[in-house]
């Protein structure tokens, strides 16, 4: 490819786009069975078996709204992006997009937010499920835990890209199991079909009204909501390192919102039509998928959901270094991170990149161990969710300047298109931009969201002229940015 002109919206590259890896030499590709169920319950987490009781608590019964509203804009935002994968597969993702489409200050900005939201999500889940495996044991300290969970699945992301999609394959089975089951047995257990139950369904109105602390509170909560969701891009950028990108970037854009109304607005509809709202147990005491599962009588309920929910942090933690390390690289092999992240193993692993983004992971256990009263787990349940959200922006606004930029030959040969463009591009920056407005005026709460969440950003836009500087004098020197070679066009 020429240096010397930008790249078509619709030319193919790798499914790497970081440093170079020759043909004869490319590492395994996922296969197919790996990326379904990546697809299928690969943001299935804690944040839904634990942190959907506090969305529950916060806004009450109408929590499903939240769900619905934040699976909307998922749902856009990742037909959007699907758009621009199906003609262009990319490990790179929505980073490489916005680059080619709105500029290098796009493609760092997005790419480093992206990477300290998993950064985030590392630290969060190794607490976690330290936390839990401490309560299993408890003459061992919940840090050992944290550490030997962050040791384990670092060597099973060093390994090879095979081995993280085998782990995240039987990690996510056990996952989507568990929500069948809930849901199976909750919607007897509501219409009063299951031993002992009784009809429930006039819970969702009956405690309160169905939006007890108002309808600002549904919209609040979305902020909450999407951290649960961010992460279903992981789908697209695992099936740029698939067998067959195309199938698999179709597979996870097309299917995401059935997988959205199945597993958790169907999980939480379950759970506050089975127990009014406001009789949920706190989350950090008490899961309330393991409240709800108690209910429902079967045996050894609490300790099968504890260790449902040990799966579904491991499964996160694993999905979640996985993409911190393939964007970190991405960022380096553009010159928007330091050159030696970039670096691969022989398996084509960026080993470099995953080390480095374990380390905020160990610095919050040590955190957590010296400071427990820190409250590292509502920070980022605050700040993250809102980071997700500026990414959504910057998917809406890069899909929208690159299909501007297309002649009709190259609309009529997208595989994959957004609807009503550019409108439903237009509707969900509006709605993000809502949501922010909303969450400033709505109390304190949703201010600290919002100025955590802008640290963030402030701190990336200090470094900014630093790096603009470096890619100039990179131009200048002739310096191309690394490619692997290209792949067919995607039928």
């Amino acid at each position: 490819m020429s240096a010397d002109r930008p790249a078509r919206y619709d030319e193919p590259i790798s499914p790497a786009t970081a440093a170079g890896i020759p043909v004869a030499t490319a590492p395994k590709k996922l296969r197919p069975r790996h990326v379904m169920m990546i697809t299928l319950g690969g943001i299935i987490g804690s944040s839904l078996f634990v942190g959907s009781g506090n969305v529950i608590r916060s806004v009450g019964p109408a929590a499903v709204l939240s769900y619905l509203i934040g699976g909307l804009l998922v749902f856009l935002a990742m037909r959007m992006l699907g758009e621009m994968a199906a003609a262009r597969p990319s490990v790179g993702s929505f980073m490489e997009y916005a680059r080619e489409g709105l500029g290098d200050w796009a493609g760092y900005f997005v790419g480093w937010l992206y990477w300290y939201f998993w950064v985030g999500v590392i630290a969060f889940e190794a607490v976690v499920g330290g936390s839990i495996l401490a309560g299993w044991f408890p003459a061992v300290p919940d840090w050992v835990f944290s550490v030997v969970l962050l040791l384990v699945f670092t060597a099973t992301n060093l390994v090879s890209v095979r081995s993280f999609g085998e782990v995240e394959f039987w990690l996510a089975s056990i996952k989507v199991a568990a929500i069948l089951v809930f849901l199976a047995v909750g919607a007897l257990f509501v219409l009063g079909l299951w031993p002992n139950a009784s009809f429930s369904v006039p819970n969702l109105w009956n405690a309160g009204g169905f939006a007890p602390n108002g309808w600002w509170a549904v919209v609040g909560g979305v902020a909450i909501v999407i951290f649960s969701y961010f992460g279903t891009e992981i789908a697209v950028m695992a099936a740029a390192e698939s067998e067959d990108p195309a199938k698999g970037i179709r597979q996870a854009t097309v299917t995401v919102i059935w997988r959205i109304l199945f597993f958790f607005v169907g999980a939480v509809l379950v759970i506050v039509a089975v127990v009014p709202w406001n009789q949920l147990s706190d989350p950090k005491e008490k899961a309330p998928f393991a409240y709800i599962f108690g209910l429902f009588g079967l045996p050894g309920a609490d300790l099968v959901m504890s260790a449902v929910i040990l799966t579904a942090v491991c499964s996160v933690l694993n999905s979640g270094l996985y993409s911190a390390a393939r964007m970190f690289s991405a960022l380096a092999a553009k010159g928007l991170a330091p050159a030696v992240v970039a670096k691969k193993s022989r398996t084509g692993v960026p080993t470099v990149a995953v080390i480095v983004s374990t380390l905020g992971g160990y610095a919050a256990v040590l955190v957590n161990f010296v400071a427990p009263e820190s409250g590292i787990f509502d920070f980022i349940m605050n700040s993250a969710g809102l980071v997700a959200l500026f990414v959504y922006v910057f998917i809406a606004a890069t899909q929208m300047r690159l299909r501007s930029r297309m002649g009709d030959e190259e609309r009529a040969n997208l595989t994959l298109k957004m609807w009503l463009h550019p409108w439903l591009g237009i509707l969900v920056i509006v709605a993000v931009v809502g949501i922010v407005v909303v969450m400033l005026v709505s109390g304190e709460s949703g201010r600290t969201q919002v100025w955590t969440s802008l640290v963030a950003v402030a701190a990336l836009a200090v470094f900014w002229p630093l790096v603009a500087r470096k890619l100039k004098r990179r131009a200048a020197a002739g310096v191309v940015d690394a490619r692997e070679p290209e792949l067919d066009a995607l039928p």
